[in-house]
């Protein structure tokens, strides 16, 4: 139970930091922040899965759809670091 509710306070804290992230992009159009907030709405996702991931039975395993949605969402983050860059 207490591992669920680490979980969600997880997903929580990546969701606020992708809005306010985005907030800040849209106020002042800096391109990291940007990618930087696409980067934690993934996270944020990773760890919705995760929580779905504990909570279904056994038959049930989300490892794989978790870990290539954390490449992806850290693989933005470098792109929009590369791309980005000057």
């Amino acid at each position: 139970m207490l591992q669920q509710t680490v979980y969600v306070l997880c997903a929580a804290t990546s969701l606020a930091c992708a809005w306010l992230l985005m907030r800040g992009y849209r106020q002042s159009a800096v391109r990291l922040l940007f990618w930087s907030s696409l980067c934690f709405f993934g996270l944020a996702a990773e760890n919705a899965l995760l929580f779905v991931d504990l909570t279904t039975p056994v038959w049930f395993d989300l490892a794989l759809p978790r870990r290539l949605t954390g490449l992806a969402s850290m693989s933005l983050l470098v792109y929009g670091l590369v791309w980005d860059s000057k």
